[in-house]
């Protein structure tokens, strides 16, 4: 999971030490752009096999024989109520029926 602190390690150093040590696969999961980037290790580069976003349906190595929606990993989203752009003052009078 990339996060802000550890984002540049992730992408840099880290890849490094997967690839020396021999971890076969990484996923890189971003919650900010809602996606997950799967890197296949190959000799000795990172070779991308797949880029997926938002809620798509994720199947791929080394978990190619499970599926779930990308989207079930991120919160949801916020929806703001629109505010309206006149709002009642203290010394504006209620209108009634009778004043109207």
């Amino acid at each position: 999971m990339l996060s802000p602190s550890t984002r540049k390690l992730d992408l840099g150093d880290k890849r490094a030490v997967y690839a020396r040590e021999g971890v076969g696969y990484l996923w890189f999961i971003d919650p900010i752009a809602r996606s997950l980037e799967a890197y296949e290790l190959r000799g000795k580069e990172w070779v991308l096999i797949d880029t997926l976003f938002e809620d798509a349906s994720v199947s791929l190595p080394p978990f190619e024989e499970i599926s779930f929606d990308l989207g079930d990993l991120w919160p949801p989203r916020v929806v703001h109520k629109d505010v309206p752009s006149e709002s009642k003052t203290e010394s504006e009078p209620e209108l009634t029926e009778a004043t109207k």
